[in-house]
């Protein structure tokens, strides 16, 4: 499965529209990335990071390109069909760790597998969890958790589908120093471990150089 790729982007643009006329936020992005790779976007504040990882993603269209995830071109399917995609080749760490708080922390993890009808949507979890350490946590609510311990519950549930693909945008974004080192260290170990490929958004810059590559983004043009 090595050296195959599994997300491409062709000729990608988004323009929206502003009081002052169109306004365009990426132009012209193309990129390839190979199974098991790991890549980070860089850039300025409003450079178009988080708006290329939402296009690449799925979870937006672009104004003009192409999108192909494991050679699926999300351009040409609906919202649902993009929404199936994801759930089966895409994986999530975001800043904010997007837990749903009436859930416990087994829950949270177990929600992507009973989504997708997976019988063994428990005992997957549980595993999921002792990967990252929290077995003691499984019945714990996100409000009795740390912000560690949140992100790697998050951590969990983006693996434990098994993702081709991982995005994390900004992982460490609300973390201390020493906990963002720490649930930067098991991310990067769970990809590896897993084979996933990984797409990190970053402007840290030290995080960025544990990736194997590089793209960075200046006003919505790519410099590599």
């Amino acid at each position: 499965m090595q050296d195959q790729v599994v997300l491409e982007a062709r000729n990608v643009s988004k323009t929206v529209t502003s009081p002052e006329g169109p306004l365009t936020i990426l132009a012209d992005v193309s990129l390839s990335v190979l199974t098991g790779e790991t890549l980070a976007i860089v850039g300025a504040s409003g450079a178009g990071k988080s708006t290329l990882l939402a296009l690449l993603a799925g979870l937006d269209s672009p104004s003009t390109g192409r999108v192909l995830i494991a050679g699926v071109d999300l351009t040409e399917l609906d919202e649902d069909g993009r929404a199936a995609i994801r759930g089966r080749h895409v994986g999530f760490v975001f800043q904010s760790f997007h837990l749903i708080p009436s859930l416990t922390a087994m829950e949270n993890v177990m929600l992507p597998l009973e989504l997708a009808n997976r019988r063994d949507a428990q005992p997957a979890a549980a595993l999921a969890l002792r990967q990252v350490g929290l077995t003691p946590r499984l019945a714990h609510y996100p409000k009795q958790l740390s912000g560690g311990e949140q992100q790697r519950v998050a951590i969990a549930r983006a693996f434990v589908t098994h993702p081709a693909v991982l995005f994390a945008d900004e992982p460490t974004g609300n973390l201390d120093t020493m906990t963002g080192q720490r649930v930067t260290d098991l991310l990067f170990e769970l990809n590896r471990s897993a084979g996933s490929t990984l797409i990190l958004v970053t402007h840290d810059r030290a995080l960025a150089r544990r990736c194997g590559r590089v793209l960075e983004l200046d006003a919505g043009h790519t410099r590599s």
